[in-house]
Order: structure tokens, then sequence, then C-alpha cells
């Protein structure tokens, strides 16, 4: 029994043997013109956790640097770990993990995908909390119930254009530096707009577009039931990314906090950088004004520019 336990195991190719020389040995080396390691290396990203670094990414970034001259990465980022609710990291020695089938069992799949890159900023350490991923799976919901109530249209509503533009360069930039979190949280504020001012077809299709990565298989589900696969063609992940005008991310209006004697009586919107005259012309406009003014005339303004006005009164003579 004691010499059983001294054997060597020798099952250990998967890890010790590639994780020196699975970027070369997988694409052609030592064959420098292969078309393949010259299209795949270096790798674009490598993505992996701080704990790793020192016994296998070490490794892959020295081979690659002694085989072939460069590092077999062009981006190594570091993401944070997940802490129970303890603040323990989560490990298979705490037994402290959670399953992801029991989620997936419970909420599907693209819950549970969102619900991990929407628990916090990638590169930090989050917790986890179970009873946070029914607010992923509400947003989903509210998705799918915006496809039973479309309003009429083919494109997206001239209303919303700034923020439909606003938000495909959001998401678009927040993927590329792996803020998803921040990424959802853009899509749920429109979700919200689509909710409270209703939602186009052509409204839908550009949100199906950007949450295609995030909720896979929900987004293939009504890309089809809305006839948007018949339309093009193809699956909504094959479609092209959708693009944003760079002019039209820019705010042309803004809503501006009215008060009368310093006490707030409601907003306005207006053209950004409007005038004083007109600002206060649009705040004569609102009722609590108007019954505020009844008796009484302006003799000062106080306005703030795109922020607020203040109307300061005083008894007509």
């Amino acid at each position: 029994r004691q010499r059983q336990m001294c054997i060597r195991d020798s099952d250990t190719l998967d890890t010790w043997f590639s994780s020196a020389l699975w970027p070369f040995s997988t694409l052609g080396w030592p064959n420098e013109d292969s078309a393949d390691l010259k299209y795949f290396y270096p790798t674009n990203t490598l993505v992996t956790g701080y704990d790793i670094i020192g016994f296998w990414v070490s490794r892959m970034i020295f081979s690659g640097l002694a085989y072939t001259g460069k590092a077999p990465f062009d981006t190594v980022c570091i993401h944070g770990i997940v802490r129970d609710s303890q603040g323990r990291k989560m490990s298979k020695s705490l037994g402290n993990v959670i399953n992801p089938d029991e989620v997936v069992d419970q909420y599907g799949a693209d819950t549970m995908r969102l619900y991990e890159m929407f628990m916090g900023d990638f590169e930090q350490a989050a917790p986890w909390q179970t009873s946070a991923i029914a607010g992923c799976n509400r947003f989903l919901d509210r998705v799918w119930a915006l496809s039973d109530k479309l309003v009429e249209g083919e494109g997206y509503r001239p209303a919303i254009e700034t923020l439909m533009h606003q938000t495909i360069k959001k998401v678009s930039a927040d993927i590329e530096s792996l803020k998803m979190n921040t990424a959802i949280a853009s899509m749920m504020t429109m979700v919200n707009e689509f909710a409270a001012n209703g939602c186009t077809k052509g409204d839908m299709e550009q949100l199906l577009l950007l949450l295609s990565p995030f909720a896979p298989h929900i987004v293939e589900e009504l890309w089809e039931r809305l006839g948007f696969a018949a339309k093009y063609g193809k699956m909504c992940c094959q479609c092209d990314w959708p693009a944003y005008d760079e002019t039209k991310t820019v705010d042309t209006t803004v809503t501006m906090a009215v008060q009368v004697l310093g006490k707030l009586k409601g907003t306005v919107t207006v053209a950004k950088d409007s005038d004083q005259q007109t600002v206060v012309d649009a705040a004569l406009q609102l009722d609590k004004v108007q019954r505020q003014m009844e008796g009484m005339q302006i003799v000062k303004v106080i306005h703030v520019p795109n922020k607020l006005v203040n109307l300061i009164l005083k008894p007509k003579a």
C-alpha cells in the first residue's frame, strides 16, 4: 500500500503539457510558416484568474517567448473571484460553490448567463446573491412582454433616436472593455423607456441585436417569432452588429427643474442651451407655476443653463 501511494500520476498531459505548449502544438509549431500559427498567434485576449497566474499562465508566456520570441497573448485580463454570503472565495474545497444546473432549472440558461455578467465589475470580487438572480429574470420577462404589445412602426422612433445611438455606442464599448454589467444596465434603461412609451418592431430589432451576446436563447426565439429570421434569412447572432452615428449620441434636449421661490414645482424639457426667456416661457406653462403666479409678478430669474430656472416673485403693486 505504501508503495502504491508513491506511484507517479501519469495523467497530467491535459494540464502540465497544455499549459506550456498548447498555443503551438495545436497550431502547427514548429512550422513558423503555418497559416494557422500566423492567423491565430498570438491570442488576442486571455481571460484568467489571479490564482493560476504563477503556475499556469506564466508557463505559457515564457514558453511562447522561448519558442517563438513573442508572448502568446496580446492582453491578459484577470477576472475577480466570486464570494459566498460569508465573504469566502467559492471553491470546491470549501464546498460552498453554486451548482449552475440548479439555477438553470429554476430560471433558465439566459438568466444564469445574464446574472453572472451583471453581478459586478469583471475585474473585482463579487458576492453571489441568489435573490438578485430574480431581478435579471424579471428584465428578460419584460423584454418578452414588449414583443406582445408592439406599437406601429418598422424603424425605431425618432423620439428615442438619441437614446438608441447612445445605447449602441455604450454597449459596443463596454463589450470591448469587458464591462458587461454596465452594458446590461444601459439596455435595462432602454427597456424602461420602451415599456413607458411604446416599442416598435424596429426598436425591438435593435434591442435584440444588442442583447444577443448576453441572452442568446430568448433572443433567437423572439427573432424567429417576430419574423426577423425570415426577413434576413439568418439568425440574430449571424447579423451585423448595429452601428451608431456619433453625431446622434449627443442629447439635443435637456430636462430642467423649475422652482418658484426656491421650491420645486416641476420640470420642463427644452432644447439644449436654450436662452433664459425660452426656459421661462416653458416654465410658465406648468399648472403649478400658473397657480403660483396669480396676483404675483416676476422680479428676478435665476437661470442655471441646462439645469434649472428659479422664479422670484412678489405681489403685484
